[in-house]
């Protein structure tokens, strides 16, 4: 039996895609539990497959599934519908199975309007997912209404069974890292919150359930075993337990596995000796749900944490040389524009803006219906969501847009501030994480995300600034780097040189310097000093390339042509 799971598309176009680029990582879990039990089984992560729509097509065919499962997470379900549909058309015996946050809200409504669905699996998948898998190899049919937790027609009528039971204990569930390769993972499931906008409570219930330390260190060392060394832990609150998240960094820490990773938490989950442990192990940013400057706001959204609590939390993360990162929500019951004026008590580093949204299985889908006197009928139309100000007379959608720029405007005319007030833990064992932390946002303000937003102030002055700080603590070679190429942009070649040098000392070995440093004897027109540093890495396209215009400028033809060669045959 071939099983294939599916990521569909999402209607919507990203400006960020990294919120929905990534397959869930329960359905890896579920790849994980038929592989155990010896299915054949793919995942397709297909969230941008509509962007090539011929391939649905030629892969299905190519592959022919017996079973196709889809992680619904409600704004790809028009994805998950049309391969559905492609596939039935291709293949009519195929038995299509929906699952996810999306799916187990909208059961009826799916199974009502949408015949190329089969089945949903509600809630917690996995087992349920492999009874059903078990029930078509077996071809136990009649079965399939003993099996809890799902949903079906049979004879034209709709059919939900009884709730499966939540998995008690979690290092039951076989380890998705045995068979795959992924960077998100998880080391606990649900979320202690009840947010009026959040479907997590519901879905999970409220209720937090954990993975041992070791199983989820077991996991991280074997895709680390593989090559990856950079990870999200996609905990609704990673750090709920803070004796269980130290002993796992101090197991990272033992195993000297060289990671690095974001994580998400609540502000008041956060002390301080849980984020050294956190930066030791390799943890570099955290992002916190703050949602609104406002605690009127956070009250509305049912946020319960207070504004010191928010400002302790990110002082403190930024104390141990971890980014701060902020949720924040606009377009809220009640907004005005006091509301959205208090950010700059926060100071945070990186934020990510969203305007409030509906969605089934929350409270303020609850609150819609009541509200409005619907049904989920409304999502019929072919939308990903519903915006909460299109459904409140208070607020129009020129409020929301100029919401949205005032509060983007001021976070990044106090950004550099921000970044410049940063106080660092002054411990001798974190000195080179800091010159880390201090150096990636530097890099920020220099050549990253913030170096062409227009709006922020003397970018290239504070990533400066930062560079210098991060080797004032400790010897850092992205540091050294941007320096260098700060200078050659102010034509500082010599000065440009000196700290590449510095560098180069440092770091023998770095391409990145010696190519940069070699580009600053180029401009001061030192030619054969600029060869003898990019002629260290011969199997550099980018520093053949400089080397062989060095041979054209000092009119050494022979030895520019050998390298043209070269770089042709590559």
């Amino acid at each position: 039996m071939k099983i294939i799971l599916i990521y569909p598309y999402f209607l919507d176009q990203r400006v960020k895609t990294e919120d929905v680029s990534v397959v869930p990582i329960g359905l890896y879990y579920i790849g994980a539990l038929l592989k155990e039990n010896k299915y054949d089984v793919e995942i397709w992560n297909w969230h941008e497959i509509n962007k090539t729509p011929h391939i649905i097509e030629e892969e299905l065919k190519e592959k022919k599934p017996d079973v196709i499962g889809f992680s619904i997470v409600h704004a790809n379900r028009w994805g998950g519908i049309d391969i559905a549909r492609i596939a039935k058309r291709i293949l009519p015996e195929v038995k299509v199975i929906f699952g996810g946050i999306g799916a187990t809200f909208l059961w009826e409504h799916l199974l009502t309007y949408f015949k190329e669905i089969d089945y949903i699996v509600l809630g917690e998948g996995e087992y349920t997912f492999l009874k059903l898998i078990q029930c078509f190899d077996e071809g136990s049919y009649e079965k399939i209404s003993e099996i809890k937790g799902i949903a079906f027609r049979k004879e034209n009528k709709i059919i939900k069974t009884d709730n499966a039971e939540l998995i008690h204990n979690l290092d039951t569930l076989p380890m998705p890292s045995k068979y795959f390769e992924f960077q998100h993972l998880s080391s606990s499931r649900g979320c202690p919150a009840d947010c009026t906008f959040c479907g997590s409570p519901r879905f999970w219930g409220r209720r937090v359930r954990f993975h041992s330390p070791e199983y989820f260190v077991a996991q991280l060392e074997q895709l680390y075993s593989k090559g990856i060394t950079f990870f999200y832990i996609s905990d609704d609150t990673f750090t709920m337990r803070k004796e269980r998240v130290i002993e796992i960094c101090k197991k990272i820490i033992e195993k000297d596995l060289k990671i690095t990773g974001f994580a998400i938490s609540r502000v008041n989950y956060i002390d301080e000796e849980l984020l050294y442990w956190m930066r030791k192990a390799g943890c570099i940013q955290i992002s916190y749900g703050v949602e609104s400057g406002s605690e009127k706001i956070r009250n509305v959204l049912n946020k319960r944490i207070k504004t010191e609590d928010i400002m302790r939390a990110f002082e403190l993360t930024h104390k141990y040389g971890i980014l701060a990162r902020a949720y924040f929500i606009y377009g809220s019951p009640g907004e005005n524009w006091e509301t959205i004026q208090e950010i700059h008590k926060i100071k945070p580093l990186s934020i990510i803006f969203y305007i409030l949204d509906i969605f089934p299985g929350t409270a303020l889908y609850d609150d819609l219906k009541r509200r409005k006197k619907i049904d989920d009928d409304i999502w019929l139309s072919r939308v990903e969501d519903i915006m909460y100000f299109e459904t409140d007379p208070q607020l129009s959608r020129e409020m929301i847009l100029m919401f949205g720029q005032r509060l983007r405007t001021e976070y990044y005319k106090y950004l550099p501030d921000f970044a410049m007030s940063v106080k660092l833990e002054e411990r001798s064992d974190l000195y080179q994480s800091h010159a880390d932390f201090l150096s990636r946002l530097a890099m920020t303000f220099s050549h990253g995300e913030y170096s062409i937003m227009e709006t922020i102030p003397n970018r290239e002055e504070v990533a400066k600034k930062l560079y210098v700080r991060s080797l004032s603590y400790f010897p850092n070679q992205r540091a050294y780097l941007g320096l260098g190429i700060l200078l050659q942009k102010e034509h500082k070649y010599e000065e440009s040189i000196e700290i590449l040098i510095e560098g180069i000392n440092r770091f023998p070995e770095s391409e990145s310097l010696g190519t940069c440093i070699g580009v600053s004897y180029m401009n001061l027109g030192r030619f054969e000093e600029a060869l003898k540093h990019f002629l260290r890495f011969p199997k550099s396209v980018e520093a053949l390339k400089y080397a062989a215009t060095c041979y054209r400028l000092i009119g050494d033809v022979e030895k520019e042509s050998a390298i043209l060669k070269m770089l042709a045959s590559s």
